[in-house]
This record gives structure tokens, sequence and C-alpha cells, in this order.
């Protein structure tokens, strides 16, 4: 079986650039309880706030377990999709 490759699961260092790296564009949706169990994030909702205030268009949406879950549209405010924060 082929292993499969992860993210460190302990701590992501810069949690903003990780989290616009994995969400922004890609369709993927990240909840609180999955963003501290999966990559160690213990404030999502301050980190969000972050990318927000950044200009980016983060979207709050019920996930299928009826928690809430943020999304990140591939574009921000201005229309560009340059990355806002280096990794």
């Amino acid at each position: 079986m082929a292993k499969r490759k992860s993210t460190n699961l302990n701590k992501v260092k810069n949690q903003v650039s990780f989290l616009e790296k994995h969400l922004r564009g890609t369709g993927r949706t990240i909840s609180v309880a999955q963003a501290q169990a999966n990559y160690g994030i213990t404030k999502l909702t301050a980190r969000i706030s972050e990318m927000r205030s950044a200009g980016l268009q983060v979207k709050t949406i019920k996930n299928t377990s009826g928690n809430t879950a943020y999304k990140i549209s591939a574009r921000d405010v201005n229309g560009s999709r340059a990355k806002m924060f280096a990794i």
C-alpha cells in the first residue's frame, strides 16, 4: 500500500499561510474541530478574521455535521488571485 502524504499534524507553523494554500480556490472547507484535530490550529476564527481583514473572500457555511465551516474563494475582494500570505 502506498503511504499517504500528510501535513504536520502537531502544529502548522504559519497558520494563515497554510489556510490560504489549503483552502483558497480549492472548494475545501474546514471547521474548528477539523482545524484543531488535524492541524493544531486552536483559534481558527481568529485566523479567519485576519484573512478577511486582509481582503480574502471567506464564506461561512454549515458542513454536513451541522457545524460552522469556512471556505475561501479563489479571488480576493479586488479580483486578484495573487497570494496574500507568503510561507
